[in-house]
């Protein structure tokens, strides 16, 4: 298929920011700053506000309003980067505000953050910068390209110099220009060139605030317990032995949930152990995971929407030289962030503040809207750091769970959810089954592909305009019809299948993650089906696809492929397209025995278009790999009695430090192309990348996720098989 880029509907449908900036909320200040780095600070003052990006006061402060929130993937810094190299200032002297609701924050995820603020934020800095230089050519009666802006002053062409701050109230009377000169490549003082995040220090320090450390005068702490099955309600509750707990002061009730609120939290978690809640678990109570993989199942054949195709792909199979089939599994996937659902609360009858980490804020404010019934322009959020994102926090329940409670106390109210409610009332990554075909020509290559997804449509729920006329969710096109290959005739279908007992969202990676492992693992067992290595397979499949043939070649010449490879190892190869980026990766594993799987090194080779800040990407890289290796061995979400069985790091394993590869090592291609997506990649090119290593050690697939699951051992030893 020709690559396009196709991202989840509702995130393509996301807002830029327009207009003026708004009230000011979490205030960041970078390393550097004399006020103390990463201190929350409201300032909504300023001279000159140009555009809803940025505001320079008269006293030399800069402030850059970012439309996406820092969960760790380093927006911030990026961002920042945009807008200072084109205003010609140094982005450690910037003070960042998280843009409100309502002022075009809506979404943050897909990896669409820098795709989507490469021009925006540019023109921001640039328009902020043109109309600083038209100030001070008034002043000089020169021409404003005489003056230069550079390190936050303007200098005229007589060597006269004034800061930002004192030409600010002159521009703000300036008409906004429409059009305005960009600095090209050969310009770029900081666009491509490592730098420091402008938030390592503050979380190094422990200064940096994330949702779960607000404090704010007056407030309790709520420990919360919702019905362990999805569906069911609380009954009877018996709260004597809990409010005789030294601290507690009230138990809340709502028709799913209990939530003891104390002086401190670990007076409303023992208030909550002790509390005696009788569950009405309602009509999931019998519901397990062969259940969730029988219905799975029922979708192999029968009914399907037809997603994607062209040419006759069945009539190719049917005429070809050979076939081949396989049947891919994957598991439910929570997401176990390291911060655990968190939200601070203050329901007042004139107001509502909230203070939380959310990547939907305009969501989180509407649902609070609704819960109080208060006015949206009376409700303030104020955005924090997460501690990590993953897509959980595109979800905005817990802030209706907040709002719920919040709306029976005078107080500020922060719930805090324990690590098991956080991973039990996870909204997972779905479980899915694909049945791939193709048809083969004489030497082993594709002639027709049929592709059938069995599974749910996340958008359907989360944003149900989002789902095609034919009820198709496209996000599931992502590592699927969006790939480097281009086959000769292709068919892509669906049946929905949505799970009883569970609600599914979005994770780290969401369609590249579930479509990478399928489809790279496919092609892998193709090649050495046809006894062809997998590197020069898949270079035949994109001989006309020159960026990621690039990066191909980049991964196979750094990792060595081909080269010897001592006993019970081997390498394993992904190639994708996906979130605007293209990535080859190889993976080495050493396997001394059948459930003993090392990971001696990765590389990496990435075309990401044009760079930002190399060290974030690698960073990214590094960090997605990890998560993705430690799904890929490990986990699974499981159900019994409708009740998850998975409840903290003992039942959800992480991989630990002794078990990361040796060595990871990330090359960029460099390029000009406008910036693709880098945050979930990485995640998403660990699974395929790593079973086809194994696959090579074994001599045997791994088409079930977890690889170490007991469904992927061997009945014998048998060789790869034909499905």
């Amino acid at each position: 298929m020709t690559p396009k880029r196709v991202f989840p509907p509702a995130i393509r449908r996301r807002h830029v920011l327009g207009g003026a900036g708004a009230f000011v909320l979490a205030a960041i200040l970078p390393a550097g700053r004399s006020r103390g780095a990463g201190m929350l600070v409201e300032d909504a003052t300023a001279s000159f506000a140009p555009n809803a990006y940025i505001r320079i006061g008269s006293d030399n402060v800069i402030t850059m309003i970012l439309p996406n929130i820092e969960m760790g993937q380093g927006i911030y810094t990026s961002s920042v980067m945009l807008m200072a190299e084109e205003l010609g200032i140094d982005p450690q002297s910037v003070r960042i505000e998280a843009a409100p609701p309502g002022g075009g924050a809506e979404i943050t995820g897909g990896s669409t953050s820098s795709m989507t603020e490469w021009m925006p934020l540019r023109q921001a800095g640039a328009t902020a910068r043109t109309m600083l230089q038209q100030a001070a050519a008034a002043r000089w009666s020169c021409a404003p390209d005489a003056c230069v802006a550079l390190d936050g002053y303007i200098t005229g062409p007589a060597g006269q110099r004034l800061s930002y701050g004192e030409l600010a109230a002159d521009a703000a009377k300036l008409p906004v220009p429409k059009n305005v000169a960009l600095k090209t490549p050969a310009q770029f003082r900081l666009i491509g060139r490592p730098m420091h995040r402008l938030d390592s220090q503050v979380k190094v320090d422990g200064q940096a605030t994330f949702g779960i450390d607000v404090q704010v005068p007056g407030q309790k702490v709520g420990a919360v317990a919702a019905c362990p099955v999805i569906g069911g309600h609380v009954g009877h509750v018996d709260t004597q032995a809990a409010l005789k707990i030294r601290g507690v002061v009230a138990v809340l009730q709502i028709d799913d949930a209990v939530c003891v609120v104390a002086d401190h939290y670990w007076a409303a978690r023992k208030g909550l152990a002790t509390l005696d809640v009788q569950w009405v678990e309602g009509p999931n109570a019998a519901v397990d995971t062969q259940a969730i993989y029988r219905q799975l199942e029922g979708g192999l054949s029968g009914p399907a929407i037809l997603a994607d195709h062209h040419g006759d792909a069945r009539q190719a199979i049917t005429h070809a030289h050979g076939r081949y089939s396989a049947i891919y599994r994957q598991p439910l996937l929570a997401h176990a962030t390291m911060e655990p659902i968190n939200c601070t609360i203050h329901v007042r009858p004139d107001g509502c503040d909230i203070w939380t980490g959310t990547q939907v804020a305009e969501r989180a404010r509407d649902t609070t809207a609704e819960v109080t019934g208060l006015p949206k322009d009376k409700i303030k959020l104020h955005s924090q750091y997460i501690g990590g994102g993953f897509g959980r926090r595109l979800e905005h329940e817990y802030v209706t769970q907040a709002a719920r409670f919040g709306r029976q106390v005078s107080y500020p109210l922060k719930i805090i959810w324990s690590r098991e409610e956080d991973i039990t009332r996870d909204r997972f990554r779905p479980a899915y089954l694909d049945h791939l075909e193709a048809g083969l020509d004489e030497r082993g290559y594709i002639t027709g592909l049929t592709h059938r997804i069995v599974g749910p449509a996340v958008v359907a729920r989360w944003e149900p305009s989002g789902l095609s006329a034919n009820g198709y969710d496209d996000d599931l096109s992502v590592g699927t019809v969006i790939t480097p290959y281009t086959y000769p005739a292709y068919r892509l279908e669906f049946a929905r299948r949505e799970p009883p007992g569970v609600i599914t969202a979005w994770w780290r990676g969401v369609g590249g993650t579930r479509g990478l492992f399928v489809v790279e693992g496919f092609i892998d067992e193709l090649a050495r089906r046809a006894d062809i290595d997998p590197v020069a397979y898949r270079r035949e499949m994109v001989r006309n696809n020159p960026r990621a043939l690039a990066v191909l070649e980049r991964a196979a010449r750094e990792s060595g492929w081909g080269t010897p490879l001592p006993p019970n190892c081997g390498r394993g190869v992904a190639l994708q397209f996906a979130f605007g980026s293209y990535l080859a990766t190889v993976v080495e594993v050493e396997m001394p025995a059948l459930n003993d799987v090392r990971i001696r090194r990765v590389t990496c080779a990435v075309d990401c278009g044009q760079v930002i800040n190399p060290d974030q990407i690698i960073a990214q890289i590094e960090g997605g790999l990890i998560f993705g290796f430690s799904a890929a061995l490990y986990n699974e979400i499981t159900l019994e009695k409708g009740r998850v069985q998975q409840d903290n790091f003992h039942t959800w394993r992480v991989m630990r430090m002794n078990e990361a590869p040796k060595r990871i090592d990330v090359h960029l291609i460099e390029s000009t192309e406008s910036p693709g997506g880098i945050g979930e990649t990485g995640t998403a090119a660990a699974a395929p990348a790593l079973a086809n290593a194994m696959a090579a050690v074994q001599k045997r697939r791994y088409r079930i996720l977890p690889l170490l699951s007991a469904l992927n051992q061997p009945s014998g030893h048998e060789k790869e098989q034909q499905g």
